[in-house]
């Protein structure tokens, strides 16, 4: 008897005799045997019970598998967020009849196995078949491509399995789960066929090879998300008591899932959720180690433990990188760290090599044949890592990076901390003294924040380490960290060398200079003049060292409003390193920069501005057009053209170099600050006082943070946004903070201090912009006096002081005063600063207005005709004054709106109202344009336009402006300021 099977019946009969034989076989005789009908079913159960009876296990084993194969386990109860994966990946399997896989790689515990369930969950109906596979193993792949052969009745065996996922052309769904060890070749089993559809989860980033793009980074959660999770996992209500408390414990637990489920299980029992966090802080390894007794779902392991069994399966070197990099911050951990430290060669005042022996041995394990070092033995370490997610690498930066709980986790699995502490903290100090000079700077943002981990965690290395962790400090504005750790550096060294050795000198040296940048100039002149007399006993006068800190003393002087002093010192010790080092020394250029300094802190601004260009065309021959010193002379050439009235020019040279300090040292660092403020001067110079005060006050606001609300840097940008608030009329606010300044620079600098004096001045300003003449006028009496005796007489910040103090006195009623102040003005800025200087021009527009006030009109009109049309010749040869403050400043600028109403005054006064009222009008709509409708040099104008309008008998024209001026002069000004009064007045006259 044979058997045939189809899917509704069998038949069956006997066998035929054999066909007569042939080269190729007989044909067989005719079936003579009884026909058997067998349905499907009865076959099954035929079958079934022949198994049962001959193999009970194997049968047995087989309805486990069918089970197991057709069993794809909910996602957690408590499953939140991951929408944007789960958008993604529902978007990516949408398409039908072809080939989709999808990846979800990521660190154990960030929840790539519920992702792929919740999708499965939400997806189901979209799929005919889904079956599960724990990939972890290769016995638990076998054993699972071996299910579905059972379950679809396809056979009992791996292949089988593949074999149908390959021949049924349908819209399965195969879970690979727990893809995590990288020695197995996944390839292997997947059906290869262009149908169906695969999800993978693993740890191993490297399997994205089998998605491309389609796939996802499973990370940290959101915190909305992590914070919802935690709560339901710790059975509590979200409350405007408990989501502030959870936001507290899910940031602790950088926001990984199964940290939060876990720490979520541990409040459950306790109920106590305010009391996890100061658990936490103490307990951290046994909380993240303890499994709940009651869980969400089927995944076995706790966070420490899951990151334990891939720890386990590292080989030793690669265990070894991952547990010495856990003593380095979390992130921005790169090989070029360990290449700088493998070149250390050593130095005279640092440890031998005997001291270094544990670096060093950790180290030779990367090592090539010829002594060098092996980069492909440390990416072959790296990657063992990575293919369990246990550290990640960023490709553009070129720096790995590992969680912070698996950072912390990593550090609890050494035996010796102390000794992995000092390896590492030894090589920073070996990576940093192997970088030279200006190329520090780059390097540093690189290793600072690993520098501040050894620091806080008061790693015992070698004194010269210690002092080059100050460097990188200071070369990242780091400043008061740096302060302190030199403190702490030069006690050690008084105590083991002596106060006079030469590396406590420079460790003086060194805090001196860090004092000064922390804008604490006193302390820094005492140290320096300690220094210097002692270098000058042992060292002897003209050595470098000796100079060197001369050059800082006198910079201190500078900084504390000593301007001659400190001129006097820098030219001595210019002329001794010309002598000694040549001219293009670098030390000989730096020195000529800060005489420029010198210069134009005593107002010699043309000076400066020669010496600059000398000392920057030689610093980017000898050190190129990047190196710190030459950006340095850039940006004080910058504001020397600034000073100089060449705003254009200033600012097109300052956005160089902020873009070069961006890229050299990033947009945070002091020195990038510094040079973004002068900028914004520029703008101001400019007329751009909108763009001016936005930027001035984005830097304000990064210096408060970074250097301190009492730094020099801070208060000068305060100062500076004050007078952007002036600019744009807004007195009252430009007052309150130049009131504000005045008070800290009192604290810090004293009462005769330049910048105490610039700060009481601009105060002055804006008393008198505010109709507070009388106030005004006292503050500037003083500040007058003291300028006098601190600058001198001709100096530009005491010609400024004596022109505010002409408009006081104008305020004032005070005329002909204010003509006398004018004219020394003028005459001495025409002498210092040049007929074309801005400043010049505005004090000459300024006189006129003065003999307009005593009635002297023919005088006024002709030097206000003088000043207007230099302004309207800047497109002509270049020859007269306004020429070039139009090229430099343009049409529409303030300054050379202002000089244009003063002309319409003029044209008023004589008696020629019909040019008045052109004027007038042309300005106006300018000063809406740049200033905006309620800036006071509008309204001023306004007002003009009225009385010209009211002159030439338009009396409904101009009582309708006068009833605008009123209206918002009351608001900007206030109801009793003079100007409001006056306009009042005049109303009531029309």
């Amino acid at each position: 008897m044979f058997l045939v099977v189809d899917m509704l019946a069998s038949q069956g009969g006997q066998g035929g005799p054999g066909g007569q034989a042939h080269l190729q076989g007989g044909t067989g005789g005719a079936g003579q045997g009884p026909i058997v009908h067998i349905t499907t079913s009865q076959l099954i159960a035929h079958n079934l019970q022949a198994i049962v009876a001959t193999d009970p296990a194997l049968w047995l084993q087989n309805l486990r598998a069918s089970q197991i194969a057709s069993h794809c386990p909910p996602p957690s109860r408590i499953f939140c967020g991951r929408q944007e994966i789960l958008k993604k990946m529902h978007h990516f399997f949408s398409d039908t009849g072809i080939r989709h896989t999808y990846v979800l790689h990521g660190l154990g515990g960030a929840g790539k196995t519920q992702i792929a369930l919740k999708f499965i969950e939400e997806s189901s109906s979209h799929f005919s078949d889904i079956f599960f596979v724990d990939t972890s193993t290769m016995a638990m792949i076998d054993t699972g491509l071996k299910n579905i052969a059972v379950l679809k009745d396809f056979g009992d065996s791996p292949q089988e399995g593949l074999l149908w996922l390959t021949s049924k052309v349908e819209e399965w769904l195969l879970l690979f789960d727990n893809a995590d060890d990288p020695s197995i070749n996944l390839n292997d089993f997947i059906p290869q066929c262009n149908h169906g559809n695969i999800i993978i989860t693993s740890r191993n980033p490297g399997l994205c090879v089998y998605a491309g793009s389609n796939s996802s980074l499973v990370s940290d959660m959101e915190e909305e998300d992590a914070v919802a999770l935690l709560l339901k996992s710790a059975l509590q209500e979200a409350t405007s008591y408990t989501e502030p408390i959870a936001a507290e414990i899910v940031k602790l637990l950088h926001y990984l899932p199964l940290a939060i489920v876990q720490a979520g299980a541990f409040i459950s029992k306790s109920r106590d959720l305010n009391g996890y966090l100061p658990l936490y802080m103490k307990h951290q390894a046994r909380l993240l180690c303890e499994k709940p007794a009651q869980s969400h779902d089927q995944y076995a392991w706790t966070v420490y433990t899951t990151w334990q069994i891939s720890f386990d399966r590292l080989t030793p070197p690669a265990a070894m990188l991952l547990q010495y990099c856990s003593f380095f911050h979390y992130n921005g951990i790169s090989e070029e760290i360990f290449c700088y430290a493998l070149q250390y060669q050593g130095a005279s005042n640092g440890p031998s090599k005997e001291e270094l022996r544990e670096p060093l041995e950790f180290l030779a394990h990367f090592l090539g044949p010829s002594g060098e070092w092996d980069s492909l033995q440390f990416l072959d370490a790296t990657n063992e890592i990575q293919s369990y997610s246990l550290i990640s690498f960023d490709a553009e930066k070129k720096v790995f990076s590992i969680h912070p709980l698996v950072h912390s986790w990593s550090q609890g699995t050494v035996q010796n901390p102390k000794g992995y502490m000092f390896t590492m903290g030894s090589i920073l100090g070996m990576a940093v003294s192997e970088r030279s000079g200006w190329d520090m700077q780059l390097t540093s943002l690189l290793l600072c924040p690993h520098i501040e981990l050894a620091v806080k965690m008061d790693v015992e290395v070698a004194l010269v380490f210690r002092e080059l962790y100050v460097t990188t400090f200071w070369e990242r504005g780091r400043y008061k960290q740096a302060a302190k750790l030199q403190e702490e550096v030069l006690e050690k060294q008084k105590q083991l060398l002596g106060g006079s050795h030469p590396d406590t000198l420079f460790g003086m040296g060194n805090l001196a200079s860090l004092y000064s940048a922390l804008g604490e100039h006193q302390k820094a002149k005492e140290f320096e003049v300690i220094v210097m007399e002692k270098r000058k006993q042992v060292l002897g006068e003209h050595h470098p060292d000796t100079l060197h800190t001369m050059g800082n003393l006198a910079t201190s002087y500078s900084e504390l409003g000593e301007h001659q002093k400190a001129k006097a010192i820098k030219i001595l010790v210019l002329e001794r390193q010309k002598q000694d080092l040549g001219e293009n020394h670098p030390d000989t250029l730096y020195t000529m920069g800060n005489l420029a300094i010198s210069y134009s802190d005593l107002g010699e601004h043309q000076k400066a501005k020669e010496l600059e260009v000398i000392v920057m065309e030689k610093q980017k021959q000898v050190l190129g057009e990047n190196h710190p010193d030459t950006l340095h002379t850039m940006g004080n050439l910058a504001t020397s053209y600034s000073d100089l009235g060449e705003h254009q020019r200033a600012k097109e040279l300052k956005v160089i170099v902020v873009e070069k300090w961006k890229q050299l040292l990033g947009e945070n660092h002091p020195d990038t600050l510094r040079t973004m403020g002068s900028l914004a001067v520029s703008y101001s110079g400019l007329g751009d006082h909108q763009n001016a005060k936005a930027l001035k006050g984005i830097v304000l606001e990064k210096q408060r943070q970074i250097l301190g609300g009492n730094h020099p840097d801070t208060l000068y940008t305060m100062c500076n946004l004050a007078i952007s608030y002036s600019d744009l009329g807004e007195h009252q606010k430009a007052k309150e903070l130049e009131h504000i300044v005045l008070e800290k620079r009192k604290q810090v600098l004293g009462e005769n201090h330049p910048d105490i004096l610039h700060a009481m001045g601009n105060l002055a300003i804006s008393c008198s912009d505010l109709g507070e003449y009388q106030r005004a006028k006292e503050f500037e009496l003083v500040v007058l006096e003291k300028q006098q005796q601190v600058l001198g007489e001709n100096h530009p910040e005491t010609l400024r002081t004596m022109g505010s103090l002409a408009v006081s006195c104008l305020g004032l009623g005070e005329h002909q005063n204010a003509k006398v102040l004018k004219g020394i003005v003028l005459e001495k800025q025409r002498q210092i600063l040049g007929g074309n200087h801005p400043d010049t021009l505005h004090t000459m527009g300024n006189l006129a207005n003065s003999y307009s006030d005593l009635g002297e009109h023919q005088k006024a009109k002709e030097l206000k005709n003088f000043v207007l049309e230099r302004q309207k010749q800047a497109k002509q040869l270049k020859i007269l004054v306004l020429e070039r403050q139009k090229r430099l400043q343009g049409e529409n600028h303030p300054n050379t709106l202002c000089t244009m109403g003063s002309l319409a005054v003029s044209y008023s006064s004589l008696g020629e109202h019909q040019n008045a009222t052109a004027l007038n009008g042309i300005v106006l709509e300018k000063q809406r344009q740049v200033l905006g409708g309620n800036h006071p040099d509008t309204l001023r104008t306004m007002g003009s336009l009225a009385n010209s309008y009211s002159a030439l008998g338009e009396d409904q024209k101009a009582r309708e402006l006068q009833v605008i001026v009123l209206e918002k002069r009351k608001q900007v000004l206030g109801n009793n300021h003079p100007d409001t009064l006056k306009i009042a007045q005049q109303l009531g006259s029309i």
